[in-house]
């Protein structure tokens, strides 16, 4: 089992829509059990997945162990895919983290998961707190999505630096070019600068997810959109079999 963490300190980012595809791609592209977790309130996850939130309030009964986290998962429209969702409980999530002062209920819960997942795919809020302290405790690989601008350059610090302070040693760390344009020059810039990051497009097969609300390979599987995710996807499983080697 590995957890893989879509995380960035910056909002507006693309980071749903990774976490969505990526996880689309591990279900049915590799075939591995995968478990897509929520902790962002804004529920976006379960809705790119067609899901839509429950009443109640079961997000954070899942930390406090009040309830089995795998029986809490959903099935998704596509095998081999679940989701666990987040509610607006999650936003209380930090303080409850703190009231209950373990540093690694996360990690402990995703290992509880092993026995039901391959692969867990984190979901992350924009925030640094102990949510995000937590997460990198537990996480194997750290997915960085950033457009290209200055402001993504300073948060790819921001994150960094969260990384190395809350794991040792820390998770690898691989930056995706997001909603890349290159008929933009600030993004040819960031390409030509960068050229061995992996790169998501601006495509609008890759918008159309919202509204279609499923992975973009699941409706046009060879547009360049969906060919990008695959790509990224397989650069994370080598990085993961590096990781075990």
């Amino acid at each position: 089992m590995a957890v893989i963490a879509v995380y960035s300190v910056k909002g507006g980012v693309g980071k749903t829509t990774l976490s969505a595809n990526l996880a689309w791609c591990s279900a049915t592209i590799s075939c591995r059990h995968t478990l897509l977790w929520d902790l962002d309130a804004a529920g976006g996850a379960g809705y790119l997945l067609g899901l839509d939130p429950k009443p109640k309030k079961l997000a954070e009964s899942v930390f406090s162990r009040e309830k089995d986290a795998a029986k809490l998962s959903r099935k998704t429209a596509w095998p081999k895919l679940d989701l666990l969702a987040a509610d607006e409980s999650i936003r209380e999530l930090d303080q409850q983290l703190l009231q209950i002062g373990k540093r690694k209920r996360i990690s402990k819960l995703t290992n509880t998961l092993a026995k039901d997942y391959d692969r867990i795919i984190l979901d992350c809020p924009p925030v640094l707190n102990e949510l995000s302290a937590q997460v990198m405790r537990a996480a194997d690989l750290v997915i960085v999505p950033l457009p290209p601008s200055p402001l993504s350059t300073r948060a790819f610090e921001l994150v960094v630096q969260e990384v190395e302070a809350h794991s040792s040693p820390h998770p690898p760390i691989l930056p995706v070019l997001s909603m890349l344009d290159l008929r933009r020059n600030l993004h040819r810039e960031a390409r030509e600068a960068n050229p061995g990051w992996p790169a998501i497009p601006m495509a609008s097969a890759v918008e159309q997810c919202a509204v279609r609300r499923e992975p973009v390979g699941a409706f046009a599987p060879r547009s360049p959109g969906a060919l990008a995710f695959q790509r990224l996807w397989t650069a994370i499983e080598r990085k993961l079999a590096q990781r075990k080697s």
